[in-house]
């Protein structure tokens, strides 16, 4: 028998957290779950939304649920469209923008409940766990 129990997340019940700059995050599995491995999430991008150059500690995979994107990986450019995936090895500058004129939703995995993100223009590392705890509620 399994030492935890597995979880059901609704999205309609769970807290939104406002990101800023158009940009919203519902955080899915995470330890409050459960999760010693991995956490994940989505985060909904207003047109003209982006979330600041940054990188992580860990490995991160990203798909694009909905609308058009521009994944900033590396110094590269890259359009997606819903349903392309992305895999970013830890410590890899990233960004993912909306320039479409429509919403666009990702959904991410971090490779570890012990994610941090650090802001490339500023050197601020923070843990994802403080980021969601901080976060304005919607």
């Amino acid at each position: 028998m399994p030492d935890k129990s597995p979880a059901i997340l609704r999205l309609d019940q769970l807290p939104i957290n406002d990101r800023g700059n158009g940009a919203r995050t519902i955080p899915l599995v995470t330890r409050k779950c459960g999760s010693t491995s991995l956490i994940n999430g989505i985060t909904a991008f207003d047109p003209g939304a982006k979330i600041g150059m940054h990188f992580h500690n860990c490995e991160e995979s990203v798909m694009v649920l909905e609308g058009e994107a521009i994944a900033e990986i590396g110094g590269e450019r890259i359009p997606l469209k819903a349903g392309d995936t992305t895999w970013i090895p830890a410590n890899v500058p990233h960004r993912f923008v909306n320039e479409s004129d429509g919403p666009m939703r990702i959904f991410w995995t971090y490779a570890t409940v012990d994610a941090t993100r650090t802001m490339v223009e500023t050197g601020i590392e923070q843990s994802i766990d403080d980021e969601h705890q901080k976060a304005k509620r919607l």
